[in-house]
């Protein structure tokens, strides 16, 4: 069948690779952070499988708590479907909204009107306008990058597209597709969508494996783009020195494979590694270090259940050549946009990692030394909102959006 990407992606593929609320509503609100500084793990759940971690730290971490003082600002409430964040030199924030649009929010939460000119998206389930990132010379080019979901038959596939912010800042001019994650499924799940920069000016991308359990398996086969992380060049071909596979119809533009649904990438900012955050189903949500080539798992090894409770194929969690996540949840948080910080407005957080969790209705943070996870805090779970991403602002504070029709946007600072 067309799923089985040998057959479609050879030529498919090759095609591709040439395409390439307005006013001011701050509200103070209470700060987040409802652990203490005890070693207890902040989560208190019981798991939903019996597996035992590989390795001690790799699951229910003791808790820890920020000890600045916090300000926790709701700026805005007028966002509808946001899903990505970005900051833009002058401080503003660009953000998507599912149903094909941008905004542009003021520092005080203030939202420009829609901006229009992206491609038609396909906005149904997790579908829509996905992530955005500025190019690395934003101040003089005006060029993002975005990811959305396209109708590409028989089904939909992720697209990366760039085009140019107008002068007017009210649409998106010159915007083209520049890459297709083939090949294209009929399902409305799992599109991944994330984007980061990489040192060298090259965007990491990731995919999901479209979920269905037909298309599940190609999260494994190296000629297809499905649940995978991709590294691509600013016009949509494959970036020099990625890894390279025995198997001779690889896709290459991918960096790493065996993933379900990445929807957190981050680069280290003192190593410069790359980690990702990605859905598990029922159980075994992870966050890992990846290494170009390798092989992450899924699904062969997970340490989550099917939706049923039953096991995922042979329900192992280790297995010779696979890599295990650096640290997982079990229940899940469902993990989405992640960002390092590396501000020095709350120094205690440098270098720490911080996730959108949607299930779980709060922030993460990760506190990682020599690449192990030691100690996790939950943030702004008071506020009972499922938080789709997070951003580290010009002024050294936390933005983060949260996911819906009334869409909030929130700064977390120092007192």
């Amino acid at each position: 069948m067309y799923f089985n990407a040998k057959p479609l992606l050879t030529g498919a593929l090759a095609a591709s690779l040439l395409i390439a609320c307005n006013a001011d509503s701050s509200h103070d609100v209470k700060p987040g952070g409802d652990t203490d500084s005890s070693a207890a793990a902040v989560e208190t759940k019981k798991p939903n499988s019996d597996y035992k971690p590989a390795f001690e730290g790799q699951t229910r971490i003791k808790g820890v708590h920020t000890q600045t003082p916090l300000d926790v600002k709701m700026l805005s409430d007028g966002l509808v479907n946001p899903w990505g964040i970005t900051a833009l030199p002058d401080g503003r924030l660009l953000i998507t909204e599912k149903n094909g649009t941008l905004r542009i929010a003021t520092a005080s939460g203030q939202l420009s009107a829609p901006i229009t000119g992206l491609p038609k998206v396909n906005s149904e389930g997790q579908g829509g306008l996905l992530d955005v990132a500025i190019d690395p010379d934003f101040a003089s080019n005006r060029t993002l990058y975005f990811t959305f979901s396209q109708d590409v038959p028989p089904g939909t596939l992720t697209a990366v597209g760039k085009g140019k912010l107008a002068a007017d800042e009210k649409t998106i001019e010159g915007a083209t597709v520049i890459y297709q994650a083939l090949p294209a499924f009929p399902s409305k799940l799992h599109y991944g969508g994330r984007l980061v920069w990489d040192k060298a000016g090259n965007l990491f991308v990731s995919t999901g494996e479209r979920s269905d359990t037909v298309s599940r398996p190609q999260a494994q086969h190296l000629n297809s783009a499905l649940g995978k992380i991709l590294r691509i060049t600013k016009d949509g071909k494959p970036a020099a020195g990625n890894p390279t596979f025995n198997a001779g119809d690889a896709c290459p533009e991918i960096w790493s494979y065996g993933h379900r649904n990445v929807q957190g990438l981050a680069i280290h900012p003192v190593t410069g590694d790359l980690w990702e955050d990605e859905f598990g189903p029922k159980g075994g949500d992870e966050v890992n270090r990846i290494e170009p080539g390798k092989n992450y798992g899924w699904p062969t090894i997970t340490y989550g259940l099917e939706y049923s409770g039953k096991k995922v194929g042979a329900g192992i969690t280790q297995q010779a050549g696979l890599e295990q996540p650096v640290y997982y949840w079990d229940p899940v948080v469902s993990p989405s946009g992640a960002i390092f910080y590396s501000g020095d407005l709350i120094p205690e957080w440098k270098n720490n990692l911080f996730i959108g969790a949607l299930s779980g209705m709060h922030i993460v943070r990760l506190v990682i030394e020599n690449n192990k996870v030691v100690g996790e805090e939950r943030l702004l779970a008071d506020q009972q909102q499922r938080f789709r991403d997070v951003v580290q602002g010009a002024d050294g504070a936390l933005y983060a959006i949260t996911d819906g029709e009334k869409g909030r946007l929130f700064r977390i600072g120092k007192k």
